[in-house]
Parts: C-alpha cells; structure tokens; sequence
C-alpha cells in the first residue's frame, strides 16, 4: 500500500510541475505579447491603448534622458507626444524579445526624421536609426515599469548634431 501512495504522490507532483511549466511558458509569451502590441500602439501614435497596457502608475527610467521624470501613465503619453512632435515618422523595430519572470527585456531599432525640435536642439531634416535597449516590467498583465538606453552620441551623430554646430555670436 505505501509503494502506491509513494507512486500516486509522484505523479500527482509530475502533473503540477508539467502543469506550472506551460502556465509560465504562456505567462511569458503573454507579456511578450504585451510588449509587441506595446511597441505597436507607440508606432500608431496611439495613446489611448497605453490605458489598458501601462499601469496608472507606470514609472520609466532612463539615464539616456536624465532631466526626463516620467512617474505615471499619463506622463509618458506626454512624453511620447514630444517624440511624435520632433519625429514624426518615427518608428521602433523589436529585433529580440527574452521573458523571464516578471520582466522583459527588448532589443529594437528606433528610426525617424528630425522635423521639429527636440527639446534644445532644432530640427535638421536629417534622419537616424539607432538600436536600443530596454527592459519592462510586468504587473497584473500591464507593463508597470521600463528602463531603456540608447546611444546619445551616436543619435546627435546621425542628425547632425554632434559635433555641436558652431553658434555664430
């Protein structure tokens, strides 16, 4: 009798093992997922989405953009108004996606045309492609936190913006 009690808690083990492995296996392709139709409402300028995929108190960090705080959803949606402003053709391209746990981490290219300022620089005309980082955080099936970093240089580079044009005084 202990040898099938022994042999009927082993299956019952393998089964919630089998069955924890697929249920994080479509908890990480979900929050894939989310971070795809993510990457979509931003490239369709559509800020209306971000209500059901960023947490009201979404939080974004950057070393990137140091001065740029952005503490909740309604401020990114300001913050990805000025990119549209300055760039308005921009576009991101996810190269790579990698889910563990609650996190996502993201490989992409950013492009766009400089047509209006960005922030102290004026526009140029001139375009870039830069590729990027970034890691998002999920929380009850929305992205609560991201942290994203990019090249500077080789971006003001590309717009001709570094060297820093010669002011005339």
């Amino acid at each position: 009798m202990k040898k099938h009690n022994l042999l009927f808690l082993l299956i019952a083990l393998l089964v919630v093992v089998l069955y924890d492995c697929d249920n994080t296996s479509e908890r990480l392709e979900a929050n894939k997922n989310l971070i795809l139709r993510f990457t979509e409402a931003t490239n369709a300028a559509d800020w209306n989405a971000f209500d059901e995929l960023l947490t009201q108190d979404f939080k974004r960090h950057c070393q990137a953009t140091p001065n740029v705080q952005v503490n909740s959803r309604e401020g990114f949606k300001r913050l990805q108004e000025s990119f549209l402003a300055s760039m308005p053709d921009q576009k991101i391209t996810v190269k790579m996606l990698i889910a563990e746990g609650d996190k996502v981490a993201g490989y992409a290219t950013y492009s766009g045309t400089l047509t209006g300022p960005m922030g102290e620089f004026p526009a140029t005309g001139k375009s870039v492609e830069s590729k990027f980082l970034s890691i998002f955080r999920i929380e009850e099936g929305r992205i609560a936190e991201l942290w994203v970093e990019w090249d500077n240089l080789a971006m003001l580079t590309q717009l001709g913006l570094f060297p820093p044009p010669v002011v005339d005084k």
